[in-house]
């Protein structure tokens, strides 16, 4: 391990590091953060209600939009002499927010990411082709300095032109990728279109995220690409990758306890759940200088893995994120996620994993359909066979979801490929009509 005095730490040791750390975190918000103070003033909650970590509940929540109104440096803890690094979410969705880094901050980043490509299997001996975006989002210099901190060599390719990338990974004799998922997946379609195996070269362990995704699709990117592909987790307004990791065990992220603290509650209720059950994931920053968190709701849906991981690792393991409330899309008043129907898709033969969920108007209702790309091996004029095929699916689906989705087959590489996150849910309500 990288860290074994803090990633084995005793529990009774990490939990006394979490109280202290915690505690100096709400002190820190509470007299240098206006919006916090006043948040807390206005709940009628002080630092000091705060024993332990299991006292967090009686403090307010963080969500996006505090972030949003303090734009651009409303939130920050330290004076911007001390800020050394800007980052900010895409802000696909509204106003971009803002996240500052202190010199210390950097440096538990980097040693967090670091910790991530050990538990991969990463060593100083690797050279690893960081394909995250670089610039404001905070993938690409997340690993970045995750690699450079282990000693490993970075190929720092950033997204974007899949041919290079291939022909990088082969000529610079690459063991280690650092992507989305989506785009592992592309690389290895792409090197096929190019002539060549992936397996052949000498990568061997990938660290992906930003994205949702299945063990089907894991299944997928490891066979393309003949190699161990592992999860992990973390938000731009938290920190970036780094927040929590799989290790080769593959039974769930080991949350970094000594930085971050995480309860899942009931995205309805809000009221906290207990270990096993299914929520929304709320995490605390306990370490972080520049601009801490105090139970930033996330939106991501996971639960706490029970029990303890073989790798020897102590610390609370988190279930791979299984999709985000806002991403959820209701169907005849059922709760749907991409990625459900993602692991039903790459589970058919002859349709690929790439697909999207198209959402419509039919009159006053709602109306969502998949589009579903055929596998190269299927005639795209044969109709019967397609017919048969698109039933499959649809039966698949419906038997998985409990509801039923209309699909529709489409041409091989006809779904736009992504170099970032996968976009895999189009609405079209606002425009209305039929698509």
């Amino acid at each position: 391990m990288f860290q074994p005095d803090y990633e084995a730490m005793s529990r009774k040791d990490l939990e006394a590091l979490q109280r202290e750390r915690l505690q100096d975190t709400l002190d820190r918000v509470y007299h240098r953060v206006r919006p916090y103070r006043d948040k807390f003033d206005e709940a009628g909650f002080r630092p000091e209600m705060v024993h332990s970590p299991e006292d967090l509940h009686k403090a307010p929540f963080t969500v996006k939009d505090d972030l949003r109104a303090a734009y651009p440096y409303g939130m920050f803890a330290s004076p911007m002499r001390e800020v050394v690094r800007l980052h900010a979410s895409s802000g696909t969705t509204g106003q971009v927010t803002v996240v500052g880094y202190t010199r210390a901050d950097i440096e538990r980043w980097s040693d967090l990411a670091a910790r991530a490509i050990v538990a991969a299997g990463g060593t100083p001996d690797d050279v690893v082709q960081v394909a995250y975006g670089y610039g404001l989002f905070t993938g690409g210099l997340g690993l970045h300095y995750g690699c450079e901190r282990l000693g490993a060599a970075v190929v720092p390719i950033s997204g974007g032109n899949t041919h290079r990338q291939v022909q990088v990974m082969r000529d610079f004799q690459v063991t280690g990728l650092a992507c989305t998922p989506s785009y592992a997946l592309l690389i290895g379609e792409t090197a096929l279109e190019m002539g060549m195996d992936v397996r052949e070269f000498p990568v061997r362990f990938g660290v992906l995220g930003a994205e949702p995704w299945s063990d089907n699709m894991r299944t997928q990117v490891e066979q393309i690409l003949g190699i161990t592909a592992l999860d992990i987790y973390g938000l731009s307004e938290v920190m970036g990758p780094g927040v929590a990791f799989e290790c080769e065990c593959k039974n769930g992220l080991h949350v970094n306890e000594d930085h971050f603290i995480v309860e899942i509650v009931d995205p309805d209720t809000l009221e906290p759940l207990p270990d096993g059950e299914s929520g929304e994931v709320v995490i605390t920053t306990i370490t972080k200088e520049a601009a801490p968190l105090v139970r930033y709701r996330t939106r991501d849906i996971s639960r706490i893995v029970p029990g303890t991981c073989p790798c020897g690792r102590t610390s609370r393991r988190i279930e791979r994120i299984g999709g985000r409330t806002d991403d959820m899309i209701i169907v005849r008043g059922v709760n749907v996620f991409p990625r459900q129907i993602e692991q039903v898709l790459v589970g058919i033969v002859g349709v690929a994993p790439h697909y999207q969920v198209v959402l419509t108007k039919r009159g006053a209702m709602d109306h969502a359909e998949v589009h579903v790309e055929i596998g190269p091996e299927v005639p795209f004029d044969e109709v019967k066979a397609l017919e048969n095929l698109r039933r499959t699916v649809a039966a698949e689906i419906a038997s998985a979801l409990a509801v039923s989705i209309d699909v529709k087959l489409v041409e091989p590489k006809s779904i736009q490929r992504s170099e970032g996150k996968a976009r895999r849910v189009i609405d079209l309500r606002s425009e209305g009509g039929v698509q």
